[in-house]
């Protein structure tokens, strides 16, 4: 069997691939059409399995589990999955992809803090790939994964530890995570050529250990994120219009699943609206008439036909993007609202990546590192902040972007069977 190593490189576009003469050793970098919505989550799943979201089933990021009526974001277990894995009976090492745990790949490592008792939290990761990576190369720089501190640290850390992973185990098919682009793109707007340059060096780490077992390079991105000024509250127009239910209490306003008659789970540029004895039609012309919001389509329109997915579906048009506060004043926003908290609010937030001053991060740190009680409430509420998204189907040279041997696909639902062909 032969070897390939697959680089996601997250945000590069086809435009962009220009400024990365690393990165297009792999070849051409070509458009392929993305799912709706163009996420991580959906993405992956689309690529490893072959299928759209509708027969896959994750329909974002996070959605409402309608069991507990609990919106769950960035859930990590495998079996979440609908569809054979493209990793399944092959020597594969999966760093930093998603759905790992419980996945068929041999070697894997992941982000996963360690929750105490008292509500504290502590960064980690689970490492299976055998190679003892925090021993070698330091702790995971896990605040430049995310938040306010996100940043190039993280993916040179994870490609540092790609390569160790490669050399040592060789196996047959390697997927590495490469977000970097993901961060400032989203802060102040995409397109910087030096973030572009600054991933291609982390991508050059890998691809060298790629070459010296022989391995086929294939870089793919999830999406390409667009600039955006406006964001949309799709909540707080469904409160207004008096279908959204909160519950008032001593740590803020929380959303009330079980009593709202609709409410919204944001992803970026793509809402899934959920219904409960409201006339679809009703709603989907409220949600029209607002600014930004470009239609509200039935699941099926969008390939999200799942029981997952909301009744109806909401597209922002090119330069918004949906927030996913529903308090009317800041004075009764959730006390999570103003944290990195990316598993308790009920929407994606891109303002985690924001601080509101230094000097409030730095006293809520020393708190830590003394053993106060704190709370690390630096986030701004503040969504018109956000310059860069994305989720929907942007022009081609600016959607994502795959280079790679052979006739790479024009649609991620071919993934799978170009990266089967490729093996072989």
């Amino acid at each position: 069997m032969a070897k390939v190593c697959v680089l996601n490189v997250v945000g590069l576009t086809p435009r962009l691939a220009a400024h990365a003469p690393r990165i297009s050793e792999a070849g051409k970098a070509r458009a392929w059409r993305s799912p709706l919505p163009a996420v991580t989550c959906t993405a992956q799943a689309t690529m490893l399995t072959g299928l759209p979201p509708s027969k896959h089933g994750i329909v974002g990021n996070g959605w409402l589990f309608r069991d507990t009526m609990e919106v769950r974001f960035w859930q990590q277990s495998a079996a979440l999955v609908e569809g054979d894995l493209l990793t399944r009976g092959l020597k594969s090492a999966q760093m930093f992809w998603w759905f790992n745990q419980g996945a068929p790949a041999e070697w894997y490592a992941t982000p996963k803090p360690h929750y105490g008792s008292d509500g504290s939290k502590q960064f980690g990761i689970l490492d299976r790939t055998g190679c003892a990576l925090e021993a070698d190369l330091g702790p995971f720089p896990f605040s430049s994964f995310w938040g306010p501190g996100a940043g190039l640290a993280s993916s040179e850390w994870i490609a540092q530890a790609s390569a160790r992973v490669i050399r040592r185990q060789k196996p047959d098919l390697t997927l590495v995570y490469l977000p970097h682009l993901d961060y400032d793109y989203q802060r102040v707007g995409p397109g910087e050529p030096a973030r572009v340059k600054e991933v291609d060096a982390c991508a050059g780490m890998v691809i060298d250990a790629a070459k010296e077992i022989g391995a086929r390079v294939v870089v793919v991105s999830e999406y390409g994120l667009v600039p955006v000024s406006r964001p949309v509250y799709i909540n707080r127009a469904l409160r207004r219009a008096g279908w959204l239910a909160v519950r008032d209490g001593p740590y803020g306003e929380m959303l009330d699943t079980f009593e709202s008659k609709a409410f919204a789970v944001v992803d970026h540029q793509l809402a899934h609206v959920y219904l409960r004895g409201l006339p679809a039609a009703e709603v989907r012309e409220a949600l029209e008439k607002l600014e930004g919001v470009d239609r509200v389509v039935d699941p099926r329109e969008a390939e999200l036909d799942h029981p997952r997915s909301g009744e109806l579906i909401a597209l922002a048009k090119p330069d918004s993007w949906f927030a996913y506060p529903y308090w009317q004043s800041d004075a009764r926003a959730p006390d999570f609202a103003r944290t990195v908290d990316i598993h308790r609010k009920p929407g994606y937030d891109p303002c985690e990546l924001f601080l509101t001053s230094k000097p409030r991060a730095a006293l809520r740190l020393a708190q830590k590192l003394l053993g106060f009680r704190y709370r690390f409430d630096v986030i701004p509420l503040d969504a018109s902040l956000v310059k860069g998204s994305h989720g929907l189907r942007p022009a081609p040279e600016d959607g994502p972007a795959i280079a790679g041997p052979g006739e790479p696909p024009a649609d991620m639902t071919g993934f799978k069977d170009y990266i089967r062909g490729l093996l072989a």
